[in-house]
């Protein structure tokens, strides 16, 4: 059975959680990815260090599958252009320099198609709510992205799953209590129209399985850092699926043994717009 290794929020710095991230090497090539997400925030302050350490640790994954990342806002110079239009790709310097100009990469495999958005813009007129404290970590969506998304779920072959990839959260923080994108509402119905049936992303610092207006399967990974919510263990996310359904195994730190376990499973059937789900 095919499947997809979820991660996100390494925060590769002062909160960065060696340990676990050796552990995860380590488990990589024992549960044989088709293909490895890293859904934003590799680093903690977008410093030529924290992304280095990204590097070679993405490189190190790579021997196993492909990997697909994306900047989170904790990857962005917010302020080498704030709100300005211009010259923005300032902002994604360090980042590219590390990582390359694919912003928005694709990949495309027998059984699955992974495309992403970039939704982490800094201080963007686009991202802007009526809290202060939402300032470069809000994340949007614009609607030319969700366009063209949706123009490569078109030309998908009917036996790839679909998987769309953002760094923010697109259903509401369950401790948190906060939406990762400004204008959500609007977001999660552009979404749901692009065709996707698994969206990915990050950025709550709280894992989640579940389901987006009943159509499109959501995998929130958790944060592999001290900042999870609640103090919750580190975790990852792995997809499974086949003709008729969708899983979405969530694999914990227990601390104890010192390595990574596989607690919860969430399936939803996977019957065109009709999704159900059950938890085992």
């Amino acid at each position: 059975m095919s499947s997809i290794i979820h991660i996100s929020d390494l925060h590769l710095g002062g909160v960065a959680e060696p340990a676990h991230l050796e552990a995860l090497q380590d488990l990589m090539p024992d549960l044989e990815p088709s293909a490895i997400v890293l859904s934003g925030d590799l680093a903690l302050r977008a410093r030529h260090g924290e992304f280095l350490a990204a590097r070679g640790f993405i490189r190190d994954l790579e021997r196993t599958a492909p990997v697909v990342k994306i900047p989170g806002n904790h990857d962005v110079q917010w302020w080498r252009r704030p709100f300005l239009p211009f010259g923005s790709t300032a902002k994604f310097a360090k980042y590219i320099q590390y990582f390359g100009p694919i912003l928005n990469p694709t990949l495309s495999l027998p059984d699955t198609l992974i495309a992403s958005v970039l939704t982490s813009y800094g201080m963007a007129w686009g991202s802007l709510t009526l809290r202060l404290r939402d300032i470069a970590v809000k994340g949007h969506l614009p609607q030319q992205e969700a366009a063209r998304i949706k123009t490569v779920f078109k030309q998908a072959d009917p036996n790839q799953l679909k998987v769309l990839v953002i760094h923010h959260n697109v259903l509401r923080g369950g401790i948190s209590g906060r939406m990762g994108l400004a204008r959500w509402k609007q977001a999660q119905e552009m979404i749901i129209d692009t065709g996707a049936e698994v969206v990915m992303c990050g950025h709550d610092h709280q894992e989640v399985a579940d389901q987006l207006g009943g159509k499109v399967v959501v995998s929130c990974a958790g944060t592999l850092s001290t900042r999870s919510r609640g103090d919750r263990p580190s975790v990852f996310n792995r997809i499974t699926w086949d003709d008729d359904s969708i899983h979405v195994e969530l694999y914990r730190w227990d601390d104890e043994l010192g390595l990574f376990r596989r607690n919860d499973v969430h399936s939803f059937g996977r019957s065109g717009t009709a999704i159900t789900a059950a938890k085992g």
